[in-house]
């Protein structure tokens, strides 16, 4: 039984779901399909070391909506292909998967919604593709100009992004990872979420996507390109789609000085801070959460 079957089972998600592989950007991405096809067009962008169940609070209330969703596992995660190599995992082929998957519904535009790495795709698609996308929501990550700012000269942010040089290492992180039972990247969900956001059975989920063949050093080299393949596409730093950035104050990975210089490169942006809320702000607060994103693209 696949696995988004066996969630549906368990109730975890009541909503009638279909499962795909979408050809994109010459690969073949996992999508979960839900909603009315003729629905406005949503596509959920999930992060690191999630896949689509990341966004398994979201998927029934804005299908119920009325919007198209599409859920895809990106390349490299849960069963989307896992080709070969660090150039496989650049930003610029990451924002042309989602591309692809605007081509592959039949649509113009798309509205984004994007989480941790999900949300770092989604600036840089909005910032090389802007006439591909109707409105764009970003959770918990800055700009990418804000970002390497703060990376390089904050010592704060230095601090909280140590892991980030760790998975530089070649093979021996998701080695340990792998050794270990997954016991690190789930200790890293439950101990930087509050407490009982992520259950033992969504751990468990986690883990069988994690220990898909070749899946987690897929998803280890997404950090890995990030500083050795150099986007090609060229990108203006100012943002011309309409953005939502959501912040949940207290993440442990990213600090909240850098949301506001992030909504000062949009055009047309607006900020909300979680102020309970860590970087899972939308599995710890989804009702809150679910009502800004429909409020946001209905706007």
């Amino acid at each position: 039984m696949l696995l988004e079957d066996r969630v549906r089972h368990k109730e975890v998600i009541p909503i009638r779901m279909e499962h795909d592989f979408v050809e994109t950007n010459g690969i073949k991405l996992h999508v979960i399909k839900a909603g009315p096809t003729e629905g406005p067009l949503v596509i959920l962008l999930h992060g690191f070391p999630e896949f689509w169940y990341g966004w398994n609070h979201q998927i029934d209330e804005l299908a119920q909506a009325g919007y198209c969703v599409w859920v895809p596992d990106q390349r490299g995660y849960n069963l989307s292909e896992k080709p070969k190599g660090l150039g496989a995992y650049s930003i610029d082929h990451l924002a042309a998967d989602v591309i692809g998957l605007i081509d592959a519904a039949g649509r113009q535009k798309a509205v984004i919604v994007g989480h941790d790495w999900g949300a770092a795709v989604a600036w840089w698609t909005a910032a090389t593709y802007p006439d591909r996308l109707e409105r764009m929501v970003v959770i918990n990550v800055p700009h990418p100009t804000v970002m390497k700012r703060f990376v390089s000269r904050d010592k704060g942010q230095m601090l909280r992004s140590w892991y980030i040089g760790f998975f530089q290492l070649p093979w021996l992180p998701e080695t340990l990872f792998r050794v270990g039972n997954w016991y690190a990247p789930a200790r890293t969900l439950r101990s930087t979420s509050r407490r009982g956001t992520f259950t033992e059975a969504d751990i468990q989920l986690y883990k069988e996507a994690w220990g898909q063949p070749r899946a987690f050093r897929a998803m280890v080299n997404w950090y890995r390109a990030a500083l050795r393949r150099a986007p090609k596409r060229s990108a203006k730093a100012r943002i011309t789609v309409p953005t939502l950035l959501i912040w949940g104050v207290r993440d442990q990975f990213l600090k909240r000085e850098m949301a506001q210089p992030s909504i000062d490169l949009c055009e047309n942006g607006q900020l909300i801070f979680h102020e309970k809320a860590t970087h899972w702000v939308h599995h710890e607060e989804p009702k809150q959460v679910n009502a800004e994103l429909i409020r946001f693209i209905n706007s």
